[in-house]
């Protein structure tokens, strides 16, 4: 039976009273809580500092006392309950004041609900909110703002979604989502709430104030027993870390790494690892764990000194030193030693924590890792990759690396590295191994994929190399590895036949025609994999082992024997076209567009290995020639034929020539960069479009990520090119090489640096200063 229209009103109007004295009444609840337990933990945090540090004896422990009483009583001015009747106009503490909107509870505002009003003060200690702007009015809530506390600056999505601008103020325990319907007093609000946080004194954490007076208290003995006794903060515990032993800003601003994780709040992360650390000790196999963890240090690299002090904590007076559980925190903090570097204040906590070990537990498994961790921590620096299970593995056992290295026309070296060894420190050992210390030419270690080949920066440290392959390896399903080749050629005519380094010049010589950087004829080419046949398998033989032609003959000049595909018809621009033509895709016509373009893939192939096997014929033909050949003679003879073109000796990069910044479309062309000149090549065309010495390049530099300028006497070329890096390098290597000088042009907007290059070092100074968007170009190559 419906209501009468009266008894609906009245209900309406009872439902209505009822939300809005809960609204109310809860608001106030709500606000007088927050405040209490703010104020009472604030207060109780402050009380354990004292009780944690003024155990201590000595002037340490009575300057930590110190420190604290200062904190209690700058933080006790601001966590009074009632401050008098209310807001009065003329507080000469309030800083700022106004009414804002502040969201109600459940954190989601409901559009159709109206967002309350207070009045809040900014104070030199806190930010408080009273329910009006009038003589007497309740104080609702107050947070108390430390150093620790941030700002969050309004932004364009919550005012598209709201219609309001938001500023978020973090606590400890509660945030403030304060609204405003205004952008300039958002700003205003954010400004002042951040100048007060800015003005506070540094929060130190009890783990900071200890770490100070065990540092002042280095050289007695018995009042470090004492400290160490009487605060059980610096000591292994089995029971959960409910706050981190470092302070860390509240709230969550840029604290989230790229990438596929997702982290919380710093102090939650803490807290987390924390735990991850207990279970670190009845792991059965820790290496996966250990992994985690030091991926977690790397995504969030503030983590780093407080992963530090709490593995101190763990395995400070332990109840089972050198068992099982003991020795997994050693091994990670020996892993965390080879990875990252903590901060002046940790590391002296940390090498006093080793020294102190190694004089308690002599000749123990402890002992050994204190001692690896102390030569490691002289030589880490930043790690751009965490390490391999592989290495986590090594580590753990406090051993080296092997490391395979291919030579090409050579068999592969192994070489014992460790966590830092960098990649011109295993250039060296092969050069010296291979008996290349007396050649002019210049060597280097290249990263070598199906897909890209590029040198390794001189200063890389090999084991993040040999991580980041493994994982494209892993990604492509693909062979990835380290090889040792030239770098920069400076005399190619003096190499001797019989010598190690004309087999690592033929073999690169070859590449290069595989690549199509080798232009010459057809026939020229088929000679070229006949001699290559010969030096592979000596004379020809039906049984010899015949490999795939695209290992002899570049696959490219067989493509360019093939009739270009006809474009796809263009889009109809009318609507009522596209809606036919997609009703026609869609049905028959589709289905017999799709069946043609199958059959003409396989025409295509079809004629693919009809030109193959033509090729390879014609090769067996040439090699048949060659009878009696041996391989030395092969070898020089392929060198002689591609020596013939006079760019031979030049790296060849891919680039697209723009004349001027806005112009017209780009030109592709090959950028030669040889020991004495830098030429201008047409794809495919032997001689050069244009040549420059050294002497003529007044400077040349990055422009951004993707542009490399070349500045000519009185004309600058612009490249657009991907390997920005590895062009500007090899300039600067062959450079201080040969040892080139002119001075300087002046150059817009930064002039450009002279080209006269020390002999000791690289003249870094030719290239323009890096902005922020440009890491430093990889030196994967020395002299010898």
């Amino acid at each position: 039976m419906p209501f009468p229209g009266g008894l609906w009103w009245l209900l309406c109007c009872r439902q209505g009273f009822t939300l809005l004295r809960r609204d109310y009444g809860d608001a106030d609840r709500e606000a007088d809580g927050e405040a209490e337990e703010e104020a009472s933990f604030e207060l109780r945090a402050q009380g354990d500092q004292v009780g944690a540090t003024g155990t201590g004896t000595g002037t340490g422990a009575a300057a930590g006392r110190g420190v604290v009483s200062l904190l209690v009583s700058e933080e006790m001015r601001s966590l009074i309950v009632e401050k008098g009747p209310g807001p009065v106009e003329e507080d000469p503490d309030a800083l700022v004041k106004g009414w804002l909107q502040r969201e109600v509870r459940g954190g989601v505002k409901t559009p159709w609900i109206r967002p309350r009003k207070y009045w809040f003060v900014l104070t030199p200690d806190s930010l408080d909110y009273y329910s009006s702007n009038e003589k007497g009015a309740k104080r609702l809530g107050s947070l108390v703002l430390t150093s620790l506390c941030s700002v969050l600056w309004p932004d364009k999505q919550t005012y598209k979604e709201t219609g309001y601008w938001s500023v978020t103020v973090f606590g400890r325990k509660h945030c403030y989502r304060l609204y405003s319907e205004h952008l300039n007093e958002a700003v205003r609000w954010v400004c002042a709430v951040q100048k007060v946080i800015d003005s506070k004194a540094p929060v130190q954490t009890p783990t900071q104030l200890l770490m100070r007076d065990v540092e002042e208290h280095c050289g007695s003995p018995e009042v470090l027993e004492q400290i160490y006794r009487c605060n059980p903060i610096l000591r292994y515990t089995s029971s959960p870390l409910y706050a981190p032993l470092l302070p860390f800003p509240y709230g969550s601003l840029d604290q989230s790494a790229p990438g596929p994780r997702s982290y919380t709040t710093l102090r939650d992360e803490a807290v987390k690892l924390f735990n991850s650390l207990q279970q670190l000790e009845s792991q059965r196999d820790p290496v996966p764990l250990i992994q985690g963890i030091l991926q977690t240090c790397l995504d969030l690299p503030p983590l780093v000194d407080e992963i530090y002090c709490q593995l101190v904590k763990q395995t400070t007076e332990p109840p089972a030193p050198g068992g099982p559980g003991d020795l997994h925190y050693w091994q990670l903090l020996t892993c965390m030693s080879c990875t990252f570097l903590p901060s002046p204040p940790v590391l002296r906590f940390l090498r006093f924590h080793l020294d102190r070990t190694e004089s308690r537990f002599p000749a123990s498994e402890m002992a050994k890792y204190a001692c690896f961790i102390r030569e490691a921590l002289g030589k880490t620096r930043g790690r751009e990759c965490v390490p391999s299970l592989e290495e986590i593995l090594v580590l753990m056992r406090r051993q080296e690396m092997v490391c395979t290295v291919h030579c090409p026309g050579a068999a592969a070296c192994s070489v014992a590295i460790s966590s830092h060894t960098t990649a011109e420190e295993v250039a060296r050992e092969l050069v010296s191994r291979l008996g290349l210390s007396q050649s002019p030419n210049l060597f280097a270690l290249y990263e070598q994929s199906r897909l890209r080949e590029q040198p390794v920066g001189s200063s890389t440290l090999l084991a993040d190399v040999l991580t980041s392959l493994a994982g494209e390896e892993r990604e492509q399903d693909a062979p990835c590895r380290l090889c040792f080749k030239h770098y920069g050629f400076l005399d190619t005519d003096n190499v001797p036949r019989d010598s190690l380094e004309f087999a690592l010049l033929f073999e690169q010589a070859h590449e290069m025609v595989l690549r199509g950087y080798v232009p010459t004829s057809e026939e020229t080419l088929q000679t070229l994999a006949a001699l290559r046949l010969q030096s592979l398998n000596s004379d020809f033989s039906t049984h010899a082992p015949f490999p795939r032609l695209e290992e002899l003959f570049p696959p490219h000049v067989l493509h360019a024997r093939l009739p270009a595909p006809r474009p796809d018809p263009p889009t109809p621009k009318c609507r009522g076209a596209r809606l036919r033509a997609g009703l026609l895709a869609g049905g028959l016509w589709g289905h017999s567009l799709a069946k043609q373009r199958a059959e003409r893939d396989q025409r295509l192939r079809g004629r693919l290995r009809e030109e193959g096997a033509s090729t390879m014929a014609a090769i067996v033909e040439k090699w048949k020639l060659l009878q009696g050949m041996g391989r030395p003679e092969a070898m020089a003879a392929y060198v002689a034929l591609v020596r013939e073109w006079p760019g031979f000796g030049s790296t060849l990069f891919d680039v697209d020539l723009r004349a001027s910044p806005v112009g017209a479309g780009p030109q592709r062309l090959w950028l030669g960069i040889g020991a004495k000149a830098v030429s201008l090549y047409k794809p495919g065309e032997p001689e050069p479009l244009d040549s420059f010495c050294y002497g003529r390049i007044s400077s040349f530099g990055a422009s951004d990520s993707s542009t490399f300028r070349l500045s000519v006497e009185d004309r600058d070329l612009l490249f657009e090119t991907s390997q920005v890096d590895e062009i500007a390098q090899l300039l600067t290597t062959y450079l201080a090489s040969t040892g080139a000088r002119r001075p300087p042009r002046p150059q817009e907007p930064a002039p450009g640096p002279p080209l006269d290059p020390d002999p000791a070092a690289l003249p870094r100074g030719l290239c323009p200063v890096a902005g922020p968007w440009q890491r430093p170009p990889p030196t994967g190559s020395f002299g010898s």
